[in-house]
């Protein structure tokens, strides 16, 4: 499967930080429910932790932007997330590649 992994960065200030992590609890229901949603992650930085990055894989751009976004799960999230749309530092569209495989830590007990 041909898949797209979005990108979003995010500068988060320490204070705010609980909140932000609170609310995209909140907005994965919505990704969760998604039909257009494969997965998604957020991480937060270990050296600069004021930056995080979501990762969400979707099926498609297409099924991003035309399904997604105009489906009936966007509202929910976007409700969610909106506070934290002017920290928005990178959101971006990739194509996935061949190269994937697990490491050696993948297979340890």
């Amino acid at each position: 499967m041909t898949t797209t992994v979005e990108y979003i960065r995010y500068r988060i200030a320490s204070q705010d930080q609980q909140a932000f992590e609170d609310a995209y609890g909140r907005a994965a229901e919505a990704l969760a429910a998604s039909p257009e949603c494969i997965d998604y992650e957020l991480a937060h930085n270990t050296e600069d932790t004021e930056r995080y990055i979501l990762r969400i894989r979707w099926t498609s751009v297409d099924a991003h932007l035309g399904g997604f976004r105009k489906g009936e799960h966007f509202p929910a999230f976007f409700s969610a997330i909106r506070p934290y749309v002017t920290n928005i530092e990178e959101m971006q569209h990739y194509s996935a590649t061949d190269v994937v495989g697990p490491g050696k830590a993948a297979g340890a007990s």
